[in-house]
């Protein structure tokens, strides 16, 4: 029962009531409807709805039928656990290869470009209609037999332009046809040469920050930052931030030994105070400069918690018990903290069946001694 007009001994206290067990069955069924609330059953939960909430807070959840809350104790707080981020790069010839495809779609790309080369790059107004006509599946011919037999295969058809699949390969329909499976949106990236020409530029960039930095790995990405900016002013060079983020995915990869990335580092005054938390800022101090970092957050190891608003210490405490005893690299985002409310009836109200007795068990065990005596000398043949 819900009211915005609650009496004064319920304002902000819940009342829950378990009648799953008051009931009469019915003689006959009403669709899936097998049972009914009887007149003792209605004055039996009005009976309980009626009574005032006792004073003393044990009592109040120790009655089994009936039990009093307050708000609070079905609220929690959801929050976000972050972890740092933790890469290692290197500018190998493999890894830099996989930048002609940045722009998104490597699978297709990647067979355009085996298909066509770097003449996607130099010669693409010519190649367009070659291209658009692959991406629709008309190209049969290519496909053909070497004995020239077309009419073994089924003819490919064009995907409509309102194709929602995102997904690239072969795919039958109803009738046995074949086609490649390219929504519209993606086919007009695919076939703009702007985004093939920004990949090959990325492609460029970090050729030369190789033949700068060489090969080796880098075990901190911060230093591997560093580096690819000076080498990058020195040539003269000045990729945009989301050149570089792409060719740092490309070239990267995570490694828990690896020290956290850092995504913000502030200089902080000298009279400036700063109190470390658990929201992610730390502490960096070099001599007498003093620094506030903050690490990029790793999106596979997120997680949430839910903490009730009935937690002594709060978030904090809950945080420091059962969070950084696992993970003590681990902040809260504290901008993504949610409260939330939720009533489980089967938490409160929940009655574990009663254990059998040894006594019952070793019943159980002998009378199923005895039903297969003799058993195995039938299975075995032996008289």
């Amino acid at each position: 029962m819900l009211t915005n007009r609650k009496a004064e001994h319920r304002k902000g206290k819940v009342q829950l009531i378990d009648a799953s067990q008051w009931f009469q069955p019915l003689r006959r069924n009403l669709g899936k409807k097998n049972c009914a609330l009887g007149e003792a059953d209605i004055a039996r939960i009005l009976e309980h709805y009626l009574q005032l909430p006792p004073a003393d807070e044990e009592t109040e959840k120790t009655s089994p039928e009936a039990k009093w809350f307050n708000n609070a104790d079905f609220g929690y707080w959801k929050i976000t656990v972050e972890r740092p981020l933790r890469l290692k790069s290197q500018l190998k010839r493999s890894a830099i290869e996989t930048l002609r495809f940045a722009s998104g779609d490597e699978t297709v790309r990647s067979e355009i470009y085996s298909r066509w080369g770097d003449a996607l790059y130099d010669q693409f107004a010519k190649l367009r209609p070659e291209i658009e006509a692959w991406l629709k599946g008309d190209d049969s011919e290519e496909e053909a037999d070497d004995d020239g037999d077309e009419d073994s295969k089924p003819a490919k058809k064009a995907v409509p332009d309102k194709s929602v699949w995102n997904g690239f390969g072969s795919h039958s329909d109803p009738e046995g046809g074949r086609y490649r499976i390219v929504s519209s949106q993606k086919r007009k990236k695919l076939l703009d040469p702007a985004t093939w020409l920004r990949d090959l530029t990325l492609v460029e960039l970090a050729r030369l920050a190789q033949q700068e930095l060489g090969e080796g790995v880098f075990d901190d990405h911060n230093q591997f930052r560093v580096r690819f900016d000076a080498a990058m002013k020195q040539l003269d060079k000045k990729p945009s931030a989301a050149d570089k983020k792409l060719i740092y995915k490309a070239v990267s990869w995570r490694d828990e030994t690896a020290p956290p990335v850092i995504a913000k580092r502030t200089k902080l005054k000298a009279s400036e105070y700063f109190q470390p938390g658990y929201d992610g800022a730390y502490l960096e101090e070099d001599g007498k400069d003093r620094y506030m970092l903050e690490y990029e957050a790793d999106s596979d190891l997120r997680d949430t918690e839910q903490v009730p608003l009935t937690e002594p210490g709060g978030i904090e405490a809950f945080f420091v018990r059962e969070v950084l005893p696992h993970a003590p690299d681990a902040w809260i985002a504290m901008d993504a903290t949610k409260i939330g409310y939720e009533i489980s009836f089967a938490r409160y109200f929940y009655r574990p069946a009663p254990l059998r007795t040894l006594a019952e068990i070793r019943a159980d065990i002998l009378a199923l001694e005895q039903q297969t005596e003799g058993l195995l000398h039938k299975i075995v043949g032996v008289g």
